[in-house]
């Protein structure tokens, strides 16, 4: 198995299928504020459901684990979740 690559993406810049295969083109902000390819994620296109779901899932703990520390917080001005409230609130292990 060959070692994995770290790409930070803002978004996604380009999506096509092909040949059963989706190609997704990985996007980040540039100097200029536009998006430029940060790299491209391939994948069976059998395979794009469950990669969804598992983002779904993803989000919905996210959005579970901000909505505890809503509730744990005492009210603030900011209608924006104090993340920094949350010790490791993008770690889900």
């Amino acid at each position: 198995m060959t070692s994995p690559n770290t790409i930070f993406a803002d978004g996604i810049l380009d999506a096509s299928v092909n040949h059963g295969v989706a190609r997704l083109t990985l996007a980040q902000q540039g100097a200029d504020g536009k998006p430029v390819a940060a790299g491209q994620l391939i994948l069976p296109l059998a395979q794009l459901p469950h990669f969804a779901n598992g983002l779904m899932a993803l989000i919905k703990q996210i959005e579970g684990r901000m909505k505890e520390a809503q509730a744990a917080a005492p009210a603030t001005p900011s209608s924006e979740p104090d993340l920094a409230a949350v010790p490791g609130a993008f770690r889900f292990g």
